[in-house]
């Protein structure tokens, strides 16, 4: 079964609340599964995580409590009460116990969640693989693939012959998989559940324990034989070479290809984005409050330098560093952010290309175009490489986020598509293996300046593509290279908050006063 990237799932999103897309939205999309097995009813939650994992010493601080609280309630990820999840789920009767055991975990960022209410107990592995995006490895310790891209049914039974005869007699489906093991059950990836008489078929027959349905929980649905024109670079020049089309022409055949969906789709799509960004900095812009973050409102004391000419005046740069900042500090005061790709890399993208969108005095239709343009890049990175920082180091996340915007940012000054493919090569190069080690726990430093860094090297490589500058390196291969230098980084390097920045001692006094707070 083929899965391919979409930019508004493994790319430019999800919209969110919180300091790290790939704990508390990813935690939120397994919460929401886990809430849908049980059929909404739970009593006790055990959450394990493996010590050698990045979870370990990272789930309170960094949000992944939130997120599966908010799941397990059955929320999105950018509810408001989010803040609060922990509250909520106290009153929905809900009891959460955490343990940290060798729970064999074969990825990082690994859940082993056992869900208990009167009548059953099951457990779900589950993996968040970056960005937001999740997969369900195992239920109740029988290995299984859930994406959250379809809507997933489990029919529970002794014998499976005689339902899923019945399955393919009345229900469309896109896959169907039996899996014996600790338990036996089919699972079926359909676009929709089985229908209320077919349910009652099915409860009917004598081999019928139970059933289950999930809901997908990504905003573009996958199908059975879905196709890409092409999930690499080369492989997209190799496509152009008779067609001349634009890098938007692509990136929009590429997602009507992969979500079935138009045109006009596509770009509404990412306008809703556009539109959120917007008013995530202009938020930013009139200042935040948090307790439990480690700076200030920073970017109204720019913007107010800025004005009274106390600055080294730098165009379209000040822009940037402006929006970048107001971005970070509106994810870090719990706002509504979109992980593009990632919350922990919010501002570096959206940053620098509506940041030099206002500066050049560009439509909205401008600055729509150009995201979508950097959702294309990103596929490319999506499909060989990964934007988690604690697979990979911070490089998959900024460098991904800049390079991805100076493409765009090309694009936006009517670039050609060699430039714009120049622009990214030139800002992954410059961003190789950085690590991701936050001070004190928390998704804010050098975050910011790692943020800040990536998209003003974004307007600085796209300025020198528009010139000419020569990248030496073809994308695929520097994003091949990316890929590889960041797994080689040590593990304490790797967002775990053992190592780096977050060891020293002044961090550590940081996170234990910000933790006196909670």
């Amino acid at each position: 079964m083929n899965n391919y990237p979409s930019i508004f799932n493994d790319v430019i999103g999800p919209v969110m609340r919180g300091p790290s897309s790939s704990h508390c939205a990813a935690s939120l999309r397994i919460g929401r599964l886990c809430k849908d097995l049980m059929d909404g009813e739970i009593t006790h939650i055990l959450i394990e995580f493996d010590p050698t994992g990045s979870l370990a010493d990272t789930h309170t601080g960094q949000g992944s409590d939130m997120g599966l609280f908010g799941g397990f309630l059955g929320w999105e990820a950018d509810d408001e009460r989010l803040p609060r999840s922990e509250k909520y789920i106290a009153e929905a009767g809900i009891t959460i116990e955490f343990a940290v055991r060798d729970i064999k975990a074969a990825h990082l960022n690994t859940y082993l969640i056992t869900l208990t209410n009167d009548k059953e107990t099951r457990t779900v592995t589950s993996i968040s693989t970056g960005g937001g995006m999740i997969e369900v490895v195992a239920i109740d310790g029988v290995d299984v693939s859930m994406l959250g891209d379809f809507y997933e049914t489990l029919i529970y039974c002794k014998t499976t012959d005689k339902i899923v005869e019945l399955i393919k007699a009345e229900m469309p489906f896109d896959h169907i998989m039996l899996h014996n093991g600790d338990a036996t059950f089919i699972q079926i990836k359909a676009q929709g559940f089985p229908s209320e008489s077919l349910q009652a078929k099915l409860a009917a027959l004598a081999d019928f324990i139970s059933i289950k349905k999930l809901g997908a929980v990504l905003p573009v649905l996958s199908r059975k034989d879905v196709a890409v024109p092409y999930t690499t670079c080369n492989e997209m020049l190799a496509y152009n070479k008779d067609k001349n089309l634009s890098l938007l022409d692509l990136a929009i055949l590429y997602e009507r290809e992969r979500g079935n969906i138009s045109k006009e789709e596509v770009v509404e799509k990412m306008r809703k984005i556009v539109r959120i960004l917007k008013d995530s900095i202009k938020s930013g812009l009139q200042g935040t409050e948090y307790a439990d973050r480690l700076l200030g409102s920073q970017s109204v004391n720019y913007k107010s330098a800025l004005e009274k000419n106390k600055l080294v005046g730098s165009g379209a740069i000040d822009n940037v560093v402006m929006y970048v900042s107001a971005l970070m500090e509106v994810k870090s005061s719990m706002g509504v952010i979109v992980a593009a790709p990632t919350a922990g890399s919010c501002g570096t993208l959206p940053g620098a290309i509506i940041g030099s969108a206002d500066f050049l005095q560009v439509s909205e239709d401008d600055a729509v175009e150009a995201m979508l343009v950097s959702g294309l890049i990103g596929i490319f990175i999506a499909t060989q490489s990964t934007f988690a920082g604690e697979v990979a180091g911070c490089g998959v996340e900024y460098g991904s986020g800049g390079g991805m915007a100076a493409a765009a940012i090309v694009y936006m000054q009517k670039g050609t598509l060699a430039q714009s493919l120049a622009a990214a090569s030139m800002v992954l190069q410059s961003t190789l293996g950085m690590s991701c080690t936050p001070i004190a726990n928390r998704v804010e430093a050098p975050c910011l300046g790692n943020n800040i860094m990536a998209a003003t090297n974004a307007v600085t490589f796209a300025n020198m593509a528009l010139s000419g500058y020569d990248p030496l390196l073809p994308l695929d291969e520097v994003i091949e290279t990316m890929h590889i230098i960041g797994m080689a980084i040590p593990h304490e390097f790797k967002c775990t908050n053992i190592g780096g920045l977050c060891a020293t001692k002044t961090a550590k006094i940081l996170e234990a006063k910000l933790n006196s707070l909670n």
